[in-house]
């Protein structure tokens, strides 16, 4: 990744700001699931700028909503959780790099899928679930892990199917030059 500009940086911090609002007030919860897609702005920051780009976004998003919305107590881990996301559509997604394909700059389905995974499995299943079994400590790790399955599961369908149809945009974005 380039050093950032104040350019950079102002358009990582609109997609911060996009973050925090699509995940504290336009996601849908339920008892059982939640769904939304406060994830977009962490794509489009790890496709634009990089795993700088998608880390920024991602543990940034995470901490000014926590911080300035919260749903219960801040734990730390949450948002390195968020930067290990971002860090990792980034390093799968970047458009400058050479595991894109640079006819029309789309990512190949390798590149869709494991980072998919990869947030969904590791960082949301498994370190999330760690999380929050020491903030809420009724229910054991393994108690805490099959109630998020399910919420992982359809997150994981929803990105699959959603992010690549942010590439065009992403596209059209780095071919007009706004990103710098």
């Amino acid at each position: 990744m380039k050093k950032l500009s104040l350019r950079s940086i102002c358009h990582l911090a609109i997609l911060v700001a996009l973050e925090v609002v699509l995940n504290r007030f336009l996601s849908i919860q339920t008892p059982f699931l939640k769904i939304g897609l406060s994830f977009v702005p962490v794509v489009m920051g790890g496709m634009l700028y990089g795993p700088l780009g998608g880390a920024i976004v991602g543990g940034l998003g995470d901490m000014v909503g926590a911080l300035l919305f919260p749903f219960g107590p801040y734990h730390p881990g949450f948002s390195v959780c968020g930067a290990l996301m971002g860090a990792a559509y980034g390093w799968f997604m970047y458009m400058d790099s050479p595991r894109y394909d640079n006819r029309e700059r789309l990512p190949l389905w390798p590149n869709v899928i494991v980072p998919v995974i990869f947030s969904c499995a590791v960082a949301g299943l498994l370190l999330n679930t760690l999380w929050v079994s020491q903030l809420y400590g009724s229910r054991t790790y393994w108690g805490w892990f099959i109630y998020r399955v399910p919420d992982e599961l359809g997150m994981t369908v929803v990105k699959t199917a959603v992010i690549p149809a942010l590439a065009p945009l992403a596209r059209r974005l780095y071919k007009l030059n706004i990103v710098n």
